[in-house]
């Protein structure tokens, strides 16, 4: 799937997600800083009816929301992690394994902790205001 979009249809996009791959556990999302990954994951929970406060994981490294659609959603902000090792000391795996949604920032800083039917949202700029989403599977 491949969406290109701006901020105000980003209501529309999460739907969109969530609809075609609300059964996928594990959603990674790549792209630069600044790109968006936070803001569409914000809007996913806001679909998904979450009453907690959406926030960045960032210095958390997990928050826990609950969903009156999804159940538990992990949201993992992997930034500051340094590899596999500090994520598990973290807790990423137990979330991982938890068989709960789990929407997952700058996978790649522990790309060996996800294996298969890993939902990869690759979001990249167009221009200032708009944005190019890739979702596949793998």
């Amino acid at each position: 799937m491949e969406i290109i979009y701006q901020q105000p249809e980003l209501a529309r996009v999460a739907g969109k997600l969530w609809n075609t791959f609300g059964h996928i556990k594990i959603w990674a999302f790549f792209g630069e800083m600044g790109v968006g990954k936070t803001t569409l994951i914000h809007q996913l929970c806001v679909y998904l009816q979450v009453k907690d406060t959406i926030s960045s994981p960032t210095f958390s490294i997990i928050n826990e929301y609950k969903s009156n659609m999804a159940g538990t959603i992990y949201h993992m902000d992997w930034y500051r992690l340094a590899g596999e090792e500090e994520a598990e000391k973290a807790g990423v795996e137990d979330c991982l394994l938890s068989g709960n949604f789990c929407f997952v920032e700058w996978p790649g800083n522990a790309p060996g902790l996800l294996t298969e039917n890993i939902l990869h949202i690759q979001l990249g700029l167009v221009n200032e205001h708009t944005r190019k989403l890739k979702a596949f599977l793998l």
